[in-house]
């Protein structure tokens, strides 16, 4: 692949004129020319530039690191995590680094570092500092369409997996606190926000019906007719036309008004859609921990 000044941006974290500079000063990086003149970048730069700023975290001056050679920048990244100081400094080094290996497609070290993080923060704590973040910086949980490259499908389902088995371990109670229906919209399939709930609730001691991806409204009324249902919960992320996130959360809330609806995404994607009624906005995980324990008090 090839990417732009400001692709690398979004990927590193680190600002265009940064970049920039550390191409005049430390020939960080070696831009290709288009025909018209245009730089751009192609997959070794964007990991050199990642592998820069991961060791840049550790503490190394950046023209020290700018220097070395590709060898020697592997054999520093292999023994400089633990030399990471702050926390910030760290979750960042893990996301650099993923990031590299992970467009390498190289899943015996993205497993493994992602392992490391797991172990060290717990998945609660990976998830929001350094999974999260690697997403976003992928475009994977707001992008506007739903065509993902190669890189984030691999990704992603790695991450997936990582919930997924986390979740398995977790032994369930007799006594549940609520009963909650986890699915998203029939045209939403980008299920990664929706499992880590689904970890988040069933730790919490709730029962989860997850239904999944691209969930018919009929499937779920099937479900609140056989079971009783507290909360249902969805995630809207993927663009639509003006006017379709409002409509179709108005129809949700006619169809279960017995149920507390919780709906999470983009606030792009959800537009003006008012949240009234049975309607509540989730803007992030601590929103949705309060919702567990209101639930548990009943009120």
């Amino acid at each position: 692949m090839t990417y732009s000044i400001s692709d690398l941006e979004q990927l590193s974290g680190i600002q265009s004129h940064t970049i920039r500079m550390w191409e005049r000063r430390y020939n960080a990086l070696v831009p290709r020319r288009s025909a018209g003149n245009t730089r751009f970048y192609d997959d070794n730069q964007l990991r050199r530039l990642l592998n820069i700023v991961s060791l840049s975290q550790s503490g190394l001056k950046i023209s020290r690191v700018c220097s070395l050679t590709e060898l020697e920048m592997k054999t520093l990244l292999d023994k400089e995590l633990d030399q990471v100081a702050s926390p910030i400094a760290k979750y960042e080094y893990y996301i650099s680094q993923l990031l590299s290996v992970g467009l390498a497609y190289n899943e015996i070290e993205f497993d493994r570092l992602i392992s490391l993080a797991i172990d060290e923060y717990g998945l609660k704590m990976s998830y929001i500092n350094i999974m999260y973040p690697l997403l976003v910086r992928l475009g994977l949980m707001w992008r506007s369409d739903n065509i993902c490259p190669a890189q984030e499908h691999f990704l992603s389902n790695i991450i997936r997996q990582k919930i997924s088995v986390a979740t398995s371990e977790i032994k369930q109670n007799v006594a549940v606190k609520a009963t909650w229906v986890l699915f998203l919209p029939d045209d939403e399939d980008h299920d990664i926000g929706l499992l880590f709930a689904n970890y988040l609730l069933k730790l919490s001691g709730n029962k989860v019906i997850y239904l999944g991806a691209k969930v018919p409204i009929d499937s779920i009324k099937d479900v609140t007719t056989n079971v009783k249902v507290d909360h249902l919960l969805l995630f809207m992320v993927r663009s639509r036309i003006i006017n379709s996130a409002p409509d179709y959360l108005a129809e949700l809330s006619l169809a279960f008004p017995d149920q507390i609806i919780h709906v999470a995404g983009n606030s792009m994607v959800l537009g003006d859609a008012v949240m009234e009624g049975n309607l509540i906005l989730m803007k992030s995980i601590d929103d949705l921990e309060k919702q567990m324990i209101t639930s548990e008090n009943g009120n």
